[in-house]
């Protein structure tokens, strides 16, 4: 397989939100790096170019846009004007 990352994802498991337009959207984030991440949805959502991903927990806020989708889960890449809260 040929890999495309910029950086190596490491598998996780937790709990997540997107926000977009007001949307709070309820996520699983199965694999992060300091690039980008992969989520799993319950159902299909129509995203913006652009939206925020938060992982509360870890006190964790990036500005991302999806690169693939795949059924239920999508591949994300983490914006440059990205900032951790």
């Amino acid at each position: 397989m040929n890999e495309k990352r910029a950086a190596q994802r490491h598998r996780v498991f937790k709990g997540g939100r997107i926000t977009f337009e007001g949307r709070n959207i309820a996520c699983t984030v199965r694999n992060m790096s300091i690039s980008g991440a992969a989520i799993d949805l319950d159902g299909l959502v129509v995203l913006p170019s652009s939206f925020m991903l938060s992982i509360e927990r870890d006190h964790f806020v990036r500005n991302c846009r999806a690169v693939w989708r795949s059924d239920k889960r999508i591949g994300l890449a983490f914006l440059q004007s990205s900032a951790t809260v």
